[in-house]
C-alpha cells in the first residue's frame, strides 16, 4: 500500500462524511426557516400592537436619527479612544496582578496579600462608584482639572484589572506543574518560565472569558458620561432634550452593539473551536 492510499479515507468514512454534510445542510435549512417564522411572528405582533405608532414616533424617528447623528458619532469616537487606552492598560496591569498572586514562598506573602486585597475590593465596588471616586477624587488631590481621557481609563483599568487578573491567574494555575518543572530544567528562571512557557498556554486556555470581559468593558465605557464627558451617551441625552424624542438613545445603543458584535461572534467561534480541539484530543 502506497502512502497516498494509506491517507485516503475508507469507503465507510466517505459515507460518514457525506451523511454529516447532509445533516449539516438540513440543520441549516431548518434553523433558517424557523428563524424566519419566529421573526415574522414577532414583527407582526409588534407592528399590529395598538401603541406601535406612538412608540415608532418616539424611538425610531428618522428625522431625529439624522439630526442627532453628528453629535452622537463624535461622542462615540471619544468612547473608542477611552476604550483603546483602557484595553492596553488592563492587559498590562492585570497580568502584573496575576503574577503577584501566583508567587510562591513566604517572602512574597505581602505582595500576594496586597494583590488579593486589590482584586477583592475592586470586584466588589460598582464601576460607577469607582468613576466618581477617581473622577472627583484625583482632581481634588491635585487641585487642578484632569482630562476625561485620563480619568475614564484610570477608573476602567482599576476596575477591570481586578476581573481580568483573576481570569489570567486561573489560566496560569490550570497549566500543569510539569510545564514549570520542564522550563526550570532547561535552565530558565522563574520569570522566564512564566513568560515563555506558562503564560502562552494560560492565555490560550482563558481566551474566551478574557474576550467576554473585553465585551463588558466596551459597554461600560459609556459610563464615563457621569464625569461630564460628552460621549455617545451624554450626546444622546442632549439630543433627546433637543428633539423631544428618544431616538438618539437608540442611535447610541446601535453604535455600541455594532462595536461589540464582531467580538461576540469571534468569542463564540473561538469557544467552539477550542471545544472541537478538546473533543478530538487537540488534533484540530
Amino acid at each position: 500500500m502506497t502512502a497516498t492510499e494509506a491517507r485516503r479515507p475508507s469507503p465507510i468514512e466517505v459515507e460518514r462524511q457525506a451523511f454529516r454534510r447532509r445533516q449539516t445542510a438540513r440543520s441549516v435549512l431548518v434553523g433558517a426557516a424557523s428563524t424566519i417564522v419566529f421573526a415574522a411572528a414577532i414583527a407582526l405582533l409588534i407592528l399590529f400592537s395598538p401603541g406601535w405608532p406612538k412608540v415608532q414616533q418616539s424611538f425610531f424617528d428618522p428625522v431625529a436619527w439624522v439630526g442627532a447623528w453628528p453629535r452622537v458619532w463624535d461622542g462615540f469616537l471619544l468612547n473608542l479612544q477611552v476604550l483603546g487606552i483602557s484595553v492596553v492598560g488592563v492587559a498590562v496591569f492585570a497580568t502584573i496582578i496575576a503574577f503577584l498572586r501566583t508567587l510562591r514562598g513566604a517572602v512574597w506573602f505581602p505582595a500576594r496579600f496586597l494583590a488579593a486585597a486589590y482584586t477583592d475590593l475592586f470586584r466588589g465596588l460598582p464601576l460607577i462608584i469607582v468613576l466618581y471616586l477617581v473622577g472627583f477624587g484625583i482632581p481634588g488631590l491635585l487641585q487642578q482639572r484632569v482630562p476625561v481621557l485620563v480619568l475614564g481609563p484610570v477608573a476602567l483599568i482599576i476596575t477591570y484589572s481586578a476581573y481580568v487578573a483573576e481570569v489570567i491567574r486561573a489560566g496560569i494555575e490550570a497549566v500543569h506543574p510539569s510545564q514549570r518543572i520542564a522550563g526550570r530544567a532547561l535552565g530558565l528562571t522563574h520569570g522566564q518560565t512564566l513568560r515563555m512557557v506558562v503564560l502562552p498556554q494560560a492565555i490560550r486556555k482563558v481566551t474566551p472569558p478574557l474576550m467576554n470581559d473585553f465585551i463588558s468593558m466596551q459597554k461600560d465605557v459609556g459610563l464615563i458620561s457621569v464625569l461630564g464627558a460628552v460621549d455617545a451617551v451624554r450626546a444622546a441625552q442632549i439630543e433627546t432634550a433637543t428633539w423631544g424624542n428618544f431616538t438618539p438613545y437608540v442611535l447610541a445603543g446601535v453604535l455600541f452593539v455594532v462595536l461589540a458584535w464582531p467580538m461576540i461572534r469571534l468569542t463564540d467561534w473561538l469557544s467552539a473551536r477550542m471545544q472541537r480541539r478538546e473533543q478530538v484530543g487537540g488534533a484540530a
